[in-house]
């Protein structure tokens, strides 16, 4: 058994590739230029000058941004504001586990939709909004969480179309925008929606590092405004220091330059991992991720993906199995980041698991 454990477990990258000095030098240039408001409270809408540099960003009026504690707490704001127990969400599957879990927190009814290799089963979508009443579909569009795709330009189009037809909301959750190996991501549905239909979050997390905890959310300035309201409600503020640093680093141009470095060292290990595992597991059948953190791999249908994670962790490597992200199956699925494991280890890590894989085949005595 190794006694160190390579872990393609958790979506965060590992610690050589934080930008610790230029987070230092935006904290210290904060807090001489910024201090006052960095070291008090705010609103809900949260640090005034970051919401106009996204508000740039993205080509709207400052009034439709409100900054948050990271994207997942716009995302738990957004489902106790506008979704009740009972209510119709639509979800893709797989999908983020924590929108499960914070959806069936709030009492929803969800109404799955298959993954493509290029995102969503429109198709899908489209008989879940003829069944009955949507309330709200989640959609996950660049570098997909856990499945790695990235929905197409033309399906995008679509979503925007039937939400406005049929009158749901659409959430854009678009954290790993600008984590892009291969050029620029395609264009947002936020910037297709004249209906008002779309509300779309990102984060500083993927961009700067975890431990910032700053997110976002864009969309039509009264739902905005209610989620604000909602916000200063329940924590008066975010943190203002934290967001005061990320707007150092947006305006200075350092968040460029650390997200090209971060690009040249994700896809390196990227093309690690899809390496290793044609090599070392050929079975495994994936969408190679054009950005993001993540690779989702199907084995063949004799592996149950909870057992080979025991048998994985007895050989020092560690993933999460599909089941975690799936309302139903992900039996032989599972799901590798690869934002946390060095290029050089990456061979080592996914022989491992295929060496977990033989075991597991040899105590049950199926066959690939």
């Amino acid at each position: 058994m190794a006694t160190d454990t390579i872990s393609f477990a958790r979506g965060a990258p590992s610690a050589d590739i934080l930008p610790h000095e230029a987070v230092r030098e935006a904290a210290s240039r904060a807090l001489e230029s910024d201090w006052e408001r960095a070291l008090s409270y705010g609103t809900g809408r949260g640090h005034l000058g970051l919401c106009e540099w996204i508000a740039d960003l993205h080509g709207v009026e400052p009034d439709r941004v409100m900054v948050t504690n990271g994207s997942m707490e716009g995302a738990a704001l957004l489902f106790r504001h506008y979704v009740g127990s009972g209510d119709r969400v639509l979800v893709e599957q797989p999908t983020y586990d924590r929108t499960l879990l914070l959806l069936n927190q709030a009492g929803a009814e969800i109404a799955p939709a298959a993954l493509e290799s290029d995102g969503v089963e429109v198709a899908a979508v489209e008989s879940a909004a003829q069944v009955g009443p949507l309330k709200l579909a989640h959609i996950i569009p660049n570098f997909h969480n856990p499945a790695g795709c990235t929905l197409a330009a033309e399906k995008r189009e679509r979503l925007v179309a039937l939400a406005d037809e049929h009158g749901f909301l659409l959430f854009e959750d678009d954290p790993y925008r600008l984590i892009s190996f291969e050029g620029p991501a395609g264009t947002t549905m936020l910037d297709m929606d004249a209906a008002g239909r779309v509300i779309h979050a990102s984060s500083f997390s993927k961009t700067v590092s975890p431990g910032v905890r700053v997110g976002y959310l864009v969309g039509p300035p009264d739902e905005i405004a209610a989620l604000a309201k909602r916000a200063g409600e329940n924590y008066i503020s975010p943190n203002m220091l934290a967001e005061s640093i990320v707007w150092e680093l947006c305006r200075s141009g350092e968040l460029d330059r650390n997200i090209e470095a971060v690009n040249t060292a994700l896809r390196g290990r990227r093309d690690a991992l899809v390496a290793a595992l044609e090599e070392k597991i050929p079975e495994a059948r994936f969408v190679v991720p054009a950005g993001g953190y993540f690779l989702w791999l199907d084995l063949n249908d004799d592996v149950d993906a909870a057992a080979l994670l025991d048998a994985a962790k007895e050989e020092g490597v560690t993933f999460v199995a599909g089941p975690d992200f799936m309302i139903d199956g992900g039996e032989s699925s599972i799901r590798l980041s690869f934002a946390p494991v060095p290029a050089d280890r990456v061979p080592e890590g996914v022989q491992r698991i295929a060496t977990a894989l033989e075991k597991l085949r040899a105590r049950t005595g199926s066959a690939a």
